[in-house]
């Protein structure tokens, strides 16, 4: 991992590299001091680190992960450029300023095929220091920029470098699709990146490239013993159109190109090596193996890999449904067509989590649809399925990768349609609902019947009631019975007395050994007869008193006990699950109390689960921690806790604030939800 420093040092010993003379023999380390400087004081106040809630899917849930990146301010109001890998997937943004304020922000638009995002810090009327772009076709190898970002979560910093390769690519040793992949998009498809030899690491990603003028020249995203970064020109031409409309509108033509083969007698032209049926090349009539001489009048000469981005991007700007002449030459022959770009779509649609079918679900694109040589894009695709859920359970069950089709005998377009259907099916309905559900899987069509509902926790049968020594023993091995010279002794040792109870007022002490029951002689001498005292107790009725035949200090007393009625389990306790932090809590056992030292008094639930990429697991929460108060509520019970949560969903507050006791120390945790997902 590249070693990073801070501003100041980062900047000083990145100079001392450069203690070399001019050709005359002045030293230049003061001229270049004084440009890094100048740069430096250009870009340094609109550099920002971003803290990223972001939003993935798997195993049939929409899973939250926290991370950290780069961006640069790029207008007055407060526009950030970074990475698609950064924010694309957010739900919550929070920027951290050069002066360590903290401001959160909402993401404007995302573009996975150059890997850039564009949010805006929400502070209204507020004008803010702006980075500049320069030109960054007028880099040339050797020149010197500057890497400027956050790298490993930590305050602006930066490094320098030389730029070492303007039109550096990725190699394709598996064929297509081998590249830098984004949500399904072939980022080096348009990408010639910026490689520089200024160090970056995680965290640097969305960060400016920086020349000596001070102006953003790229903006880092890989780090492959080299640093690449997207070509500035590129990304400010997707920000401008991320921030004008939302989005970025590309041409499409439904072909694939690669470079002409290396003995091809062509002297123009590029491969073309796919065509899309259905495409707008399709119907013009081009074909698989033709050159591409010419689209648009500007002529086609690809040679070398480097040059396909550059014609794609050409080719990703023509007019939508406008008419072009397109020339290949097929054999010997050379044929016009005509040929109009559609709109492209992006590869993968938005995923988002039913968790009343337990699954994570999409839309179909062109491509996917294509891909899996389905006849149209109804349907909504199954991208994941949560174990032991509504789909998983079904018979046959639903699987990553099926397509739905029908709910209830009624057919679904699209996700948008299944949603609502699931909607109206579950509608005043306390228990799932079976309803028979058509889905196909590759060229097979599957009928199943799905549960579809959010099962909630009951409360679990309570076991039968049962007598109880309150007290906790282990069993005295015969290696326990020979080291205190009573081989043959059998029984258990008492290793803890439970404060408070019928044990302890009978005089009972920890390390005493018990030998009988009323007279009935303990023979266990082994750690798999743990149950027998147990067994044995369980026989009597609630309110009996036993005598037990003791060893205490060599001698043998009897202690007379009255047996109570045997606690609640930890299984037994009331549990409430609450699906939009998941996070599942039930009531305190004496058990816990005891095991904890809880004091009597002490109110709250116990946190028994918590679901990885959750809200509560965001928010750092663990299995075994106590909630003591939400958003200042103290909290008794489950049925106290699930009265706050149910209000909290209703009320859908940025924040919540638990108080959490672990172990013996008190904290908070603010768990910031994004509740325009459903979450």
């Amino acid at each position: 991992m590249p070693r990073q420093y801070s501003l100041a040092v980062s900047v000083a010993l990145c100079l001392a590299a450069f203690m070399a003379a001019a050709d005359d023999g002045t030293p230049v380390r003061p001229a270049l001091k004084a440009s890094v400087d100048h740069a430096v004081n250009m870009v340094n106040p609109a550099l920002v680190r971003i803290r990223v809630v972001s939003t993935e899917y798997a195993d049939g849930r929409e899973m939250k992960y926290q991370s950290t990146g780069s961006g640069a301010i790029i207008t007055r109001e407060g526009h950030i450029i970074t990475n698609h890998h950064v924010a694309g997937h957010a739900t919550r943004l929070f920027c951290t300023m050069a002066d360590k304020e903290e401001i959160e922000a909402d993401l404007v638009g995302t573009d996975p095929l150059t890997d850039i995002s564009v949010i805006k810090l929400k502070a209204e009327g507020r004008e803010f220091p702006v980075a500049r772009f320069g030109d960054s076709t007028k880099l040339r190898k050797g020149d010197t920029v500057l890497a400027m970002g956050c790298p490993m979560a930590l305050s602006q910093s930066v490094t320098l470098g030389i730029v070492s390769n303007t039109e550096v690519i990725l190699p394709r040793w598996s064929g297509p699709g081998s590249g830098l992949q984004q949500d399904g998009e072939d980022v080096g498809s348009l990408v010639k990146w910026i490689g520089h030899d200024a160090e970056i690491a995680p965290g640097n990603s969305g960060g400016p490239l920086v020349n000596l003028a001070g102006e953003i020249v790229g903006i880092n995203e890989i780090w492959m013993g080299l640093g690449g970064a997207i070509p500035g020109n590129l990304a400010k031409q997707v920000a401008d159109q991320l921030m004008a409309t939302g989005d970025v509108t590309r041409a499409w033509l439904g072909i694939a190109l690669q470079p002409r083969l290396k003995h091809s007698n062509a002297g123009r032209g590029a491969l073309i090596s796919s065509v899309i049926g259905g495409g707008p090349a399709d119907e013009a009539g081009i074909k698989p193996g033709d050159l591409l001489l010419s689209i648009a009048g500007r002529p086609v000469d690809i040679r070398y890999q480097e040059q396909l981005p550059d014609f794609n991007r050409f080719a990703a700007e023509l007019p939508i449904g406008e008419e072009a002449e397109a020339v290949v030459l097929r054999g010997e022959e050379e044929i016009s067509m005509k040929i109009t770009p559609e709109r492209r779509e992006q590869v993968r649609p938005k995923e988002q989590e039913l968790k009343e079918w337990g699954i994570t679900a999409s839309d179909l694109s062109l491509m996917q649809a294509k891909e899996m040589k389905r006849k149209s894009r109804d349907g909504v695709l199954v991208t994941s399925v949560r174990t032991g859920a509504a789909a998983d359970e079904a018979k046959p069950a639903i699987r990553s990768n099926d397509v739905i089709i029908e709910v209830g005998g009624n057919p679904v377009a699209n996700l948008h349609e299944l949603v609502e259907m699931t909607a109206d099916i579950v509608e005043g309905k306390e228990d799932p609902v079976p309803v028979l559900t058509t889905f196909e899987r590759k060229t097979e069509r599957y009928v199943t019947v799905v549960e579809v509902g959010i099962k909630d926790l009951l409360d679990p049968a309570l076991e039968v009631k049962k007598a109880w020594l309150p007290v906790e023993t282990q069993v005295v091995t015969n290696d326990i019975a020979e080291q205190l010279e009573r081989p043959g002794m059998t029984g258990f040792r008492v290793t803890q007395i439970y404060s408070g109870t019928t044990a302890e007022a009978a005089g009972l002490k920890t390390g005493d050994y018990l030998l009988a029951v009323d007279g009935e002689r303990l023979t266990a001498s082994a750690p798999e007869h743990d149950e027998e005292l147990a067994a044995l107790i369980r026989q009597y009725r609630v309110g009996d008193t036993v005598e037990l035949k003791v060893l205490r200090g060599g001698e043998e007393v009897t202690v007379p006990v009255e047996l109570v009625r045997s606690p609640m389990l930890e299984r037994e306790m009331k549990e409430y699950r609450d699906n939009n932090f998941e996070l599942t809590v039930r009531n305190l056992s004496f058990f816990n109390r005891a095991k904890e030292q809880l004091e009597e008094d002490r109110q709250g639930v116990l946190v028994s689960e918590v679901k990885s990429g959750g809200w509560a697991a965001l928010g750092k929460l663990a299995v075994g921690d106590l909630i003591l108060a939400v958003d200042g509520a103290n909290i008794s019970d489950v049925e106290a806790f699930e009265a706050v949560m149910t209000k909290v969903a209703e009320d859908k507050p940025d924040s919540v604030v638990l108080k959490v006791l672990r172990g013996i120390y008190t904290f908070y945790v603010e768990l910031e939800p994004k509740w325009e997902t459903g979450q």
